[in-house]
């Protein structure tokens, strides 16, 4: 589906964004996902981890929790865990990462959208001994009512990259009789109050639990991965933020559990987390994809 330009979203555009490529890609099963390790009772609610120079990985976990960063190795063993500065954490769902070192962590967690505080943090220091956080707050574009009607109920964001200036969220869509859409925004990285711009959308299968709740790029910028509780979509071939136009892979992991958070290990190997329910553990398992 073309991009969406920067504008004002007429009913045109709409009707340009359900005009959607329909996905056909080769499936991979789950033969690659290993299980690395059960993760420590603190870590039973990550709803996001990325990894940073240091080749370590980093975590946070969702609403109901304290504003921590989490510093894991990669078998998931706890080696620290940092208080940001000037945050709240009201609902944490991802985090992810610059070049420069910076970690960008999205409170952004919006079920009822409803919420006129949405903020991501821009943390910086955390290789170094000055922490500190400051604040990028945005609206989205085409939100008129808080909340809106069920059937726009699509302002709820678990999942978010960076790129080349930007952060991109990539949304979950509740509306009621939803056409399953995750939509796609952009915002600045930079400081400041800001307008999250429409660019695209990507159809999943509701029906099937198909819900984005995680995503990723690989150190490279010509990867992204995003999760769902038993799939990830990985894209590639894109140019600039048309990422939904380039080569979609679905890799279907047949493993079924609350997963929430996705990073890049290397250029060929995910590294996942799922969160604790009742009767079950969470784990931090590996994917090594295709060649």
């Amino acid at each position: 589906m073309p991009g969406i330009k920067e504008n004002k979203i007429s009913n045109i555009t709409y009707i340009a964004l359900f005009l959607l490529v329909i996905i056909s890609c080769k499936k991979y099963g789950n033969d690659n996902l290993k299980v690395i390790n059960k993760l420590a009772k603190p870590l039973g609610e990550l709803s996001g981890i990325t990894m940073l120079s240091d080749s370590l990985l980093y975590g946070i976990n969702d609403s109901g929790n304290k504003n921590d960063v989490f510093i894991l190795d990669q078998k998931g063993n706890i080696l620290d865990k940092k208080r940001i500065p000037n945050s709240k954490n009201i609902d944490w769902e991802d985090i992810t990462y610059d070049n420069h070192n910076n970690l960008y962590i999205g409170d952004f967690g919006n079920n009822k959208n409803e919420r006129k505080d949405l903020t991501i943090y821009k943390v910086s220091g955390l290789l170094d001994t000055e922490l500190k956080a400051s604040k990028i707050t945005f609206y989205f574009e085409d939100q008129k009512k808080f909340p809106p009607k069920k059937k726009k109920l699509r302002y709820d964001v678990e999942a978010m990259i960076h790129y080349n200036g930007y952060l991109y969220l990539f949304t979950k869509n509740r509306s009621k009789n939803s056409d399953a859409l995750t939509y796609l925004y952009k915002v600045p990285d930079t400081p400041g109050d800001h307008t999250a711009r429409l660019i695209g959308g990507f159809k999943v299968d509701h029906d099937a639990g198909d819900f984005i709740t995680g995503a990723a790029i690989n150190g490279s910028k010509n990867k992204i991965a995003l999760l769902a509780h038993s799939k990830v979509w990985l894209l590639s071939d894109f140019e600039q933020d048309n990422f939904f136009e380039g080569t979609i892979t679905l890799i279907d992991l047949q493993h079924n559990s609350q997963k929430e958070g996705i990073c890049f290990k290397n250029d060929t190997t995910l590294l996942i987390i799922d969160e604790r329910k009742k009767h079950t553990n969470s784990y931090l398992y590996e994917y090594k994809l295709h060649q």
